[in-house]
């Protein structure tokens, strides 16, 4: 349904008035967007990067702290932050001095650096779990995590949640048919030939009867799963739900796989640690190395003897696990610096009491209006979402959401130097930001619903 007092022609007309304001005012963008068509697919070295709500990409010719700023001279505070591989901010002073040292001193060489046990013992001390592995993204670690669950479990079957994401995994970019509730292959996933669907199996997010009955089948090896769903709109557990699902996994011989790679900016060490979730494995990404492509996974000492019993037990060759820049000495030199100075309870009591703040005045802004938007919060990211409730599973957000208004509020706030995370209306505050970030972001806002309101 339509929200109230808002028609789909006024968003029509404003959503054109600001493509136009762009074109306008981003002459530098534009040129550098039509040389990059001659070079790039869709114009841009990954084709997400054209996934923005505005009629052309945005070139950014610098990134630091909590600032971007573009190829056309303008500054945006920087809400979005890499979607979360940037969550310290841009180019941290200790990563990036760390990164010019080690530049000096060997790149790769598929062999540990003298660091590697410190780095380790950081990863225990930050995040609880006693053993790792690195990979260079969190897509990477939960292939390679799967694969692991598979071999000490010598079942086939991966258990996810409808409205999961945890990047490009073949096995996890299905659908749940709500009506059917069978698994299908998604119909956009380009170049398949083999239906995932047959080995996945897809659940509703806080439904632990349909939990409880798909790990009944005794074919699971692991629940991969975020511990909120972060990338279809923020969908926090209900309480008491983790508690249930983890003792599930445990009853029906399935790997809990925590896969924290947005949810790290909950608090010091993660969801997980916070909450006492206690998973078998964790993966995070993007930013745990403060933003240079890494991605660590972790597991217990149980864990850790299955997994070595079953390499043991292979014949020799490639297991199909891992890369060769995997490791790499330039990632396990960000990774020891982001560890010692980034993962810190100063970080985040910055990040969250600014969090707070934001969160506070969006609601405030959203209650004098009287429409019926909720603000979502888990630690320093939230989500404005357009509908009455907190979502409770995917199917509320597909029910209820309105992509008109996030991509008319997406480009409203980057045509008046604020940038949101695109595809949903996602915020996420760093230690590098600052209450006049805050300020400015709620100012744009109140310019935002001034402009709906004046139909």
């Amino acid at each position: 349904m339509p929200t109230p007092f808002i028609a789909p022609e006024r968003i029509a007309a404003l959503q054109r008035a600001e493509r136009e304001r762009f074109l306008a005012t981003h002459p530098a963008s534009l040129a550098l967007g039509e040389a990059a068509h001659r070079h790039y697919l869709f114009g841009v070295p990954l084709h997400w990067m054209r996934d923005w709500p505005g009629p052309a990409s945005l070139f950014v010719r610098q990134a630091r702290g909590a600032t971007l700023t573009c190829a056309d001279g303008l500054d945006y505070a920087d809400f979005c932050l890499g979607d979360t591989g940037a969550m310290f901010g841009h180019s941290p002073d200790a990563v990036a001095q760390a990164i010019a040292r080690q530049a000096t001193q060997g790149l790769t060489c598929m062999l540990p650096t003298d660091r590697a046990p410190a780095v380790g013992a950081g990863l225990q001390r930050v995040f609880g779990l006693p053993m790792w592995q690195l990979a260079l993204s969190a897509s990477d670690a939960n292939r390679f995590v799967l694969r692991w669950a598979r071999a000490v479990t010598a079942r086939p079957t991966l258990l996810v949640f409808d409205g999961c994401y945890h990047g490009a995994v073949d096995d996890t970019l299905v659908d749940l048919d709500t009506a059917s509730v069978r698994t299908l292959p998604r119909p956009s996933v380009l170049g398949q030939v083999h239906n995932h669907a047959d080995f996945t199996r897809v659940v509703p997010f806080n439904d632990l009867p349909a939990l409880e009955a798909a790990l009944g089948q005794g074919d699971v090896a692991c629940l991969l799963a975020e511990p909120a769903l972060t990338n279809f709109g923020l969908v926090p557990p209900a309480p008491g739900f983790w508690d249930a699902a983890r003792a599930l996994c445990r009853e029906h011989g399935a790997v809990f796989v925590c896969d924290e790679t947005h949810t790290v900016s909950t608090a010091l060490g993660g969801y997980a640690k916070a909450h006492a979730l206690d998973p078998d494995v964790l993966v995070i990404g993007k930013a745990v190395a403060g933003g240079l492509p890494c991605a660590v996974y972790g597991f217990t000492r149980e864990m850790a003897e299955r997994m070595t019993a079953a390499k043991n037990a292979a014949p020799e060759g490639h297991s199909g696990i891992g890369t060769t820049l995997s490791g790499n000495a330039l990632t396990l030199a960000a990774l020891d610096a982001a560890l010692q100075h980034l993962h810190t309870q100063a970080s985040y009591d910055h990040m969250l009491a600014l969090a707070g703040q934001l969160e506070r005045g969006l609601v405030e802004r959203i209650a004098r209006t009287g429409l019926p938007w909720t603000v979502t919060r888990l630690g320093a990211r939230m989500e404005l979402q357009f509908m009455p409730h907190t979502p409770r599973h995917a199917q509320d957000v597909r029910e209820q959401a309105r992509s008109d208004l996030e991509a008319l509020l997406h480009l409203f706030m980057l045509n008046r130097g604020v940038v949101l995370t695109p595809f949903h209306s996602m915020v996420l505050v760093s230690p590098a930001t600052q209450a006049a970030d805050v300020e400015r972001l709620l100012a744009v806002f109140d310019e935002w619903l001034a402009a709906l309101a004046a139909a």
